[in-house]
């Protein structure tokens, strides 16, 4: 069988490294600094001249700026601006392959299902494999948008983890987990072969919890919509579930890995329930319950692989890019970037955001359609993506240092955010938030044309609903 497997060798080509660049361009300002999405026609009085310092990306070499810059910072994120984009992906795992290879970085926590995601972790920790493999193993991420985890360019970063973790002890093996919520029911099936000659108590608790949700036949959809019409919730099952796995495992004098997996499972359960059961009525609160999760989830990890432990985050944007500096802290959201930066300080955390000025992307009509190739079009006037493409039209690094101290960086500028669900001929407004870019991230990718994902061919099981309206 011929299988494709994206190789790195289509981004990256061989060429001399060139010094940073302080190039100038002219941006045409906002008559109004509440509106950032509308602009003067090109008024030369109102229009504002920028020393923009950036350095070329062109080959894994041209990273070393990046590299100097994380330092010794124990967790490095890298956002995307959307969920089907080639050079996100692939970036990302150069990224990734230096800071394992260079610096020490234990795993890979991903915006993607616990349960799913751990296989992924035992296959990298096993015997080695093919291409073929990692391409069958990933179509185990069936949940809609399986795309997101489900491709081609993922099936070259686990093959490439596979093959690195064969000289590796099974101490220093580098993992990848999943940090979302989603998987509610597979996260309490997961639990039930863990319990077996376990005391009565814990084993009554699982049951019940699975008797709650029975009726609900696995669809998150029929969960909340009962909910939100008033009927009972699982909110006591999956508290009991989680409280009765949790004095499980601390009455053990030693914890081990299957252990603190049975503890995820329940603690997805346990947020998970609450992520549905107020997704139809408070989108805020569900997307707070949601990130915090998530950093709950990577604090577990780093607390469970040791003081030292360093870890690389793949997310969007929305989720990595600190939420005090866009127009999510006004709506009252937190995001993990922002959560991550307080509780392990500035200087121990790294965000690198990612963005485009135009190509093509992987997204969807409508939650739970049919996936599709969208144009992306040129950036709105005056965001950071159209200031970026005047340098030039290349691809480039920017360092939030360098921009930190210009005037006109220190308010919000449009910057481009995409989910999996895109409507592109509705106009631009939506998929730009409000932003102060260097205050966000701590450097930025600037591709300035980019291709599609690559996706593999899978079969749906159930999914959730359209949980939030961005589906970021």
């Amino acid at each position: 069988m011929l299988v494709f497997v994206l190789s790195l060798t289509s981004v990256f080509f061989s060429c001399k490294p060139k010094a940073n660049h302080n190039e100038e361009v002219t941006v045409v300002a906002a008559k109004d600094s509440n509106q950032i999405y509308s602009y003067a026609s090109g008024d030369s009085k109102d229009s504002v001249r920028l020393t923009i310092p950036n350095h070329p990306l062109r080959n894994e070499k041209d990273l070393d700026v990046i590299m100097e810059q994380i330092g010794n910072a124990k967790v490095v994120l890298l956002g995307e601006a959307t969920h089907g984009t080639s050079e996100f992906y692939t970036w990302r795992t150069a990224i990734s392959k230096r800071l394992i290879q260079e610096k020490g970085f234990d795993f890979i926590a991903s915006e993607s299902e616990w349960a799913d995601s751990y296989r992924v972790n035992n296959f990298i920790k096993g015997g080695k494999k093919d291409s073929a493999s990692a391409v069958e193993l990933l179509k185990e991420y069936n949940r809609w948008p399986t795309w997101m985890w489900g491709n081609y360019e993922i099936a070259s970063l686990v093959t490439w983890l596979n093959n690195y973790n064969q000289s590796k002890p099974a101490a220093e093996k580098v993992g990848f987990f999943g940090l979302d919520v989603y998987c509610l029911w597979e996260s309490m099936s997961e639990v039930m072969p863990y319990l077996k000659g376990a005391e009565p108590s814990v084993t009554k608790a699982a049951n019940k919890v699975h008797a709650c949700f029975k009726p609900f036949n696995a669809d998150a959809e029929q969960y909340a919509m009962a909910v939100a019409k008033m009927e009972d919730d699982c909110r006591v099952e999956t508290t009991r579930f989680w409280q009765s796995i949790k004095k499980l495992t601390e009455d053990k004098p030693t914890k081990n890995e299957s252990d603190f997996v049975m503890e995820q499972n329940a603690l997805v359960a346990l947020n998970g329930e609450r992520y549905y059961r107020t997704m139809v009525t408070n989108g805020v609160e569900s997307w707070n319950i949601r990130d915090k999760h998530m950093i709950e989830t990577l604090k577990r990890l780093l607390a469970f692989h040791g003081p030292d432990t360093k870890a690389i985050v793949w997310e969007h944007n929305t989720h990595v890019g600190d939420a005090r500096y866009t127009n999510m802290a006004q709506n009252g959201e937190v995001n993990v970037g922002q959560l991550v930066r307080k509780e392990f300080g500035d200087n121990n955390v790294f965000i690198i955001g990612s963005g485009t000025y135009q190509g093509t992307v992987i997204a969807a009509e409508a939650w739970g359609k049919p996936i599709k190739k969208m144009e992306v079009p040129k950036a709105e006037q005056g965001s950071w993506e159209e200031i970026l493409h005047k340098l030039g039209g290349t691809n480039k690094i920017i360092l939030s240092k360098d921009i930190s101290e210009i005037k006109f960086f220190k308010k919000s500028i449009g910057h481009r955010a995409i989910g999996v669900v895109y409507h592109p001929d509705e106009g631009q407004f939506p998929y730009f938030v409000p932003s102060v870019i260097p205050k966000r991230y701590d450097a930025f990718i600037f591709i300035d044309y980019t291709n599609a994902l690559h996706p593999i061919d899978i079969k749906l099981r159930n999914e959730p609903p359209d949980l939030y309206p961005s589906g970021t």
